[in-house]
């Protein structure tokens, strides 16, 4: 494994700040305190930054010795999830409802050892934005940050992201061309009946019965009309209706989450959705309201970027520990949008079964988006320096 020496030697000093930034989670929006964290420990290493786009974003700005009119971006998110936090170490967060659950803090220390690197070398040639994103956790930070202008500001030839993967051995990374991360979105759909004695069914119009049908013909669009070789997700997580035994209801309420990996997909989704909706209530004498919000499109990493990539990696920890066949997950990821803005790639690096824990993790599992998750220190010097090389090698190679 290929490190660079100096950042394995900051290892001890940024882990104080990862942990520190655990200890103080923030939501969307409101990372105040890491992004003064963040700005301010990047300006004591000479680093130019900006401020304030998406709210509270910050992104850095370093200059290599020579300029070729070129700049590469790397990504990380900064945001907690609101959740309880299962850990007692002494890190643990100090906001109750409020826990880095998905690993952004160590996300945050990665990218902010490569930015000291890269700063106090700066033996490369064009330009390096370290972005540090606010909001990633179904708010849109990356949206929030490009309708700011961050591309208009910081042009830049290719942008990069990166996200801890538990299960996957420590010193494993996984990357593959095409999607890697599903579209997220939500839908809700209301049907209005007419409420009557349980004992009198015949009187009213049962919206129970229409929610029970819908909830299963639903699922005929993912067996019977999507093409079964372009996978997709229809999951009703919430049925909402009913107030007593003997009451028939005036209305249902279904909610949940569809996830494609192609926008052609989701179009024949939320089309059948809405169809079935109108057609079923109709059969069923109710009303129906239909409610469909694309929140994140998929993930989808650009095949000569993804191949750049795995060619950095496997310098850096050998061939054997990059995975280019991983199976994409149905987890969605706001990297999306900036793909979708500039050629670039998405990630993933193991951290491990949950071994690395301090004594006082919960009892949990070491999962993304469990209350017993701790990120994995070790990753720092191992992120950080794929952060390095990936940029150095991107700026000088002449073809890009």
């Amino acid at each position: 494994m290929k490190l660079a020496e100096a950042i394995v030697g900051w290892k001890p000093e940024i882990t104080a700040i990862r942990r520190d930034i655990h200890a103080h989670p923030e939501l969307a929006y409101e990372e105040v305190r890491t992004a003064d964290v963040v700005a301010k420990t990047l300006e004591s290493w000479g680093i130019t930054v900006h401020r304030g786009l998406g709210i509270t974003g910050v992104v850095g700005t370093i200059h290599g010795k020579k300029q070729n009119g070129k700049a590469v971006g790397l990504r990380a998110d900064m945001d907690a999830l609101p959740m309880q936090e299962a850990n007692t170490f002494e890190h643990a967060s100090q906001h109750p409802g409020k826990m880095h659950a998905c690993g952004h803090d160590g996300h945050t220390a990665m990218l902010l050892a490569a930015a000291r690197y890269l700063a106090e070398h700066r033996d490369f040639e064009g330009t390096v934005h370290v972005i540090f994103q606010p909001a990633e956790e179904g708010q849109g930070g990356a949206k929030a940050m490009i309708d700011d202008g961050l591309f208009k500001l910081f042009p830049m030839d290719a942008v990069f992201g990166m996200h801890n993967w538990p299960g996957m051995e420590v010193g494993t990374f996984g990357v593959v061309g095409g999607p890697i991360m599903a579209s997220s979105n939500t839908f809700e759909i209301v049907l209005e009946g007419k409420g009557a004695h349980g004992a009198m069914p015949h009187l009213g119009v049962d919206p129970v019965m229409a929610a029970v049908q819908l909830a299963q013909s639903l699922q005929t669009i993912v067996t019977r009309n999507r093409n079964p070789l372009d996978p997709a997700v229809i999951s009703i997580t919430q049925i909402h209706t009913g107030s007593a035994d003997n009451v028939i209801p005036n209305d249902a309420t279904l909610r949940g989450t569809v996830r494609t990996f192609s926008d052609h997909n989701l179009d024949l989704i939320e089309n059948r959705m809405r169809d079935i909706t109108e057609h079923t209530s109709r059969a069923l004498d109710c009303q129906a309201r239909f409610t469909f919000l694309r929140r994140y499109p998929p993930t989808i990493n650009h095949d000569r970027e993804a191949a750049f990539c795995a060619d950095v990696l496997k310098g850096i920890v050998g061939d054997a520990q990059v995975d280019q066949s991983i199976q994409p997950s149905m987890g969605a990821e706001d990297f999306a949008f900036m793909l979708k803005e500039v050629p670039g790639c998405y990630v993933w690096i193991g951290n491990g079964q949950g071994d690395h824990r301090d004594q006082g993790h919960g009892l949990g599992p070491c999962m993304l988006h469990n209350g017993s998750y701790d990120f994995n220190d070790d990753l720092i010097p191992l992120g950080a320096s794929y952060w390095v090389e990936l940029a150095t090698q991107w700026l000088a190679n002449p073809t890009r």
